[in-house]
């Protein structure tokens, strides 16, 4: 399927993407990437763990795409519009 080749990823996963491949091909420490990313040792350890067991989906953020706990039922939202009319 295309979809699923597909990532939907924003400009700074894309960074964390680009260096955490970096440092599995061993052109960087991970230490030097913590620092250029300015994360912990141990948040790039999780990162390339991800990347390497998920692959380029892995730098993803888990809640994407997911609807807000806080997200307000869709009645209440059309009765306010309804009413503000």
């Amino acid at each position: 399927m295309a979809g699923k080749d597909i990532i939907m990823a924003g400009q700074r996963e894309l960074k964390r993407l680009h260096i955490a491949q970096k440092v599995i091909e061993g052109s960087v420490r991970q230490a030097e990437a913590a620092e250029m990313l300015s994360l912990s040792d141990r948040q790039m350890r999780r990162i390339v763990g991800r990347v390497r067991k998920e692959g380029s989906q892995g730098i993803v953020h888990r809640s994407k795409g997911r609807q807000s706990n806080r997200k307000y039922p869709e009645e209440l939202k059309e009765r306010v519009i309804e009413l503000y009319r």
